[in-house]
């Protein structure tokens, strides 16, 4: 099994689930699905490198589950499974239980 290491302030995500029903209770065929903006924090790089020659500290850690940018980063299958790659900055909040 393959393992992904982000690196500098890059997080790796993994999509939630899209919805398969609306609201109402339409069920959603996979073509009409949107591609969910939220996500749950898999790994995460070692920090952007700062002019001091430091590392910023991440604001998100693995195991937070996290809504990005609609258009962020890149996407990744490894082993069948697919990821995000973006960058901390296209991180919008946290969502706490």
């Amino acid at each position: 099994m393959a393992k992904i290491k982000p690196i500098n302030d890059k997080v790796l995500v993994k999509r939630l689930e899209a919805e398969s029903k609306t609201k109402g209770g339409i069920v959603l065929p996979d073509t009409a699905k949107e591609k969910p903006k939220e996500g749950k924090v898999v790994a995460v790089g070692n920090g952007k490198l700062l002019k001091s020659g430091e590392r910023s500290k991440f604001q998100v850690k693995a195991g937070d589950r996290v809504i990005f940018s609609p258009y962020a980063g890149s996407e990744v299958k490894v082993d069948g499974d697919e990821y995000i790659l973006i960058n901390e900055d296209d991180i919008l909040a946290t969502v706490e239980n």
